[in-house]
């Protein structure tokens, strides 16, 4: 019995050390995997909105490759420790071969450097716990200011993100360095260094960006009081560059993430010579948006250089309103020239020969537009000579209304039905412009053939005068022209009313309600058709069917 147990002891023992060698396989494996898995949950805060987060991604191909390295690592050392308990070796006594084989100072630096880990991660933990507090009450009492009331979904976006990249980057840190205390390799260290100041710099970028989205929400909501307050001051041409917030917010942000992209370029040996391209797109970034600035502030400068008088009489005031849109889409045009040209001179394209085949492009391209020259022509020769201003009531060949806006191409009219016609200007060969000093509403009255001719011109004169003390746009009482034609069924009289430009329809209007209430009361009888049925047999039963259909008529 007592050989038996002599016999038992050494496998008993060497497969305890087997079991203990799993043991801290796996707990070094929950280690590795707790501090993987939590940075990468951290990190993946970053993409709270997207539906495939690719931190999630990498987090599951991590899983399944730890898993793959557990399962090699256990085979592994099931087969290591068969074949040395084949071989009728100790495995414990190989196992201490091993450990005693690695000086004791090795081990003992190996152990101060787990514990200096733990002590790091200790007070990396306790020194987020203790910054929580101080950033909550920093946001509340941002929120809780009135001033930021309009921009607080921003501001808790710019909170988060700094949150968020305080707590990541320490631990981050704490990570390498403790790498760093467990002897890991000097340039193995330095490329983790490389990465977490490739990720702090990305913070950085995404922290600015949220700051300068924060900025221009509470500025534009600081605006309009201010405005408010300060008519006069120069913020108030602040809301026509209003469309331009969505524009400048994404330039921003591409110049803020491209110029962070070229310094982490800069830290990277393999894309370095690409850090210089960061500087070219960031100038063709301002070149766009200071273009769309330039052309807002060019189109306030000539409104307020052509309408800057305030003693500008009504016709004066039209005439200038006219040329304000052809002038503001040739600056625009030429601004665009220029903003083309810088481009190409960021480029480092030289200008000359593209500006020469263009030219030529151009004249080819003249010869086979010569509709849109001629509107382009058309559109002076309306400008000079003063056809028609914005404002006038105009009736060409294509469409009659109002003149709501025109330029070098179109002119848009707004019809009475409230339609918009948009008319080349090419296409204009007839112009009645009804706003030019005054113009006439013509009304054309039927009246029966028996009727007494003075006794209708004495009603419409008092109608005339009527319409004069109504209409503040009528100028003179309506003047009875006289009998005007001999119908087939009435006599037409012709009456004309001297009004205001533009305003003969609702004078017209007027003029025939007047009319007809005027003639109900002289009994002055005003024609209209009659239909009379004649049937050839007029028997009991057709008459019954005509009482029917007089019947439905009446009805």
């Amino acid at each position: 019995m007592t050989d038996l147990l002599i016999q038992f002891r050494p496998v008993g023992i060497d497969i305890l050390t087997v079991m203990a060698q799993i043991v801290i396989f796996l707990i070094v494996i929950f280690i590795v995997r707790y501090l993987a898995f939590n940075t990468i949950e951290r990190l993946s805060q970053w993409f709270p909105d997207t539906p495939l987060n690719p931190l999630g991604v990498t987090k599951v191909v991590f899983r399944k490759g730890l898993n793959i390295i557990v399962f090699v690592g256990l085979g592994f050392i099931v087969s290591v420790n068969s074949y040395l308990f084949y071989t009728s070796e100790s495995i414990l006594a190989y196992m201490q071969g091993l450990v005693f084989g690695v000086p004791r100072g090795q081990w003992q630096s190996f152990g101060i450097g787990i514990f200096k880990s733990l002590l790091l991660l200790l007070l990396t933990a306790l020194i987020i716990a203790s910054l929580r507090p101080w950033s909550e009450r920093l946001g509340n009492r941002l929120k809780t200011s009135q001033q930021n009331e309009a921009n607080e979904q921003s501001l808790n976006k710019l909170l988060w993100a700094v949150e968020l990249s305080l707590e990541t980057g320490l631990w981050l840190l704490a990570l390498v360095i403790c790498l760093e205390f467990v002897f890991l390799p000097d340039k193995a260290i330095a490329y983790f260094y490389v990465a977490l100041e490739c990720y702090l710099l990305t913070c950085l970028g995404v922290i600015c960006v949220y700051g300068i989205f924060t900025l221009i929400d509470t500025l534009n909501a600081l605006a309009d009081p201010y405005i408010a307050e300060h008519p006069n001051s120069l913020l108030r041409f602040y809301p026509r560059f209003r469309y331009l917030i969505r524009l400048t917010k994404r330039c921003l942000e591409y110049g803020v993430f491209i110029a962070i992209g070229g310094l982490i370029f800069t830290q990277l040996p393999w894309f370095k010579p690409l850090a210089i391209y960061s500087v070219t797109i960031n100038q063709l970034i301002a070149i766009i948006l200071g273009t769309g600035i330039c052309v807002e502030l060019a189109n306030i400068s000539i409104e307020e250089f052509l309408l800057r008088h305030d003693n500008l009489d009504f016709s004066q005031r039209r005439r200038r309103l006219t040329f304000i849109p052809p002038l503001q889409n040739i600056v625009r045009y030429l601004i665009y020239f220029g903003s083309g040209v810088a481009i190409l001179s960021v480029l480092k394209v030289d200008p000359t020969p593209v500006l020469a085949g263009a030219g030529i492009v151009g004249l080819a391209l003249s010869l086979g537009t010569q509709n849109l020259i001629n509107d382009l022509v058309n559109g002076f020769t309306i400008l000079l000579q003063n056809y028609y201003l914005i404002g006038d009531f105009v009736e060409t060949d294509n469409a009659t209304g109002v003149v709501e806006a025109m330029d070098l191409r179109v002119t848009r009219f707004r019809s009475p039905d409230g339609r918009l016609h948009i008319v080349r200007n090419g296409d204009i060969k007839t112009i009645v412009n009804y706003s030019k000093e005054y113009v006439y509403a013509v009304v054309l009255v039927g009246v029966d053939y028996d009727s007494d001719l003075d006794h209708v011109y004495g009603v419409l004169t008092e109608v005339g005068k009527q319409v004069k003390e109504l209409h503040s746009d009528v100028l003179e009482p309506t003047r009875i022209d006289g009998l005007d034609n001999f119908s087939e069924s009435e006599l037409t009289i012709r009456t004309s009313t001297k009004v205001k430009p533009g305003r003969h329809l609702p004078v017209q209007r007027l003029v025939r309600k007047l009319i007809k209430e005027a003639f109900d009361r002289e009994n002055v009888e005003i024609p209209f058709a009659r239909r009379v049925l004649i049937l050839k047999n007029d028997t009991s039963e057709n008459v019954e069917k005509i009482k029917d259909v007089t019947d439905k008529l009446e009805n």
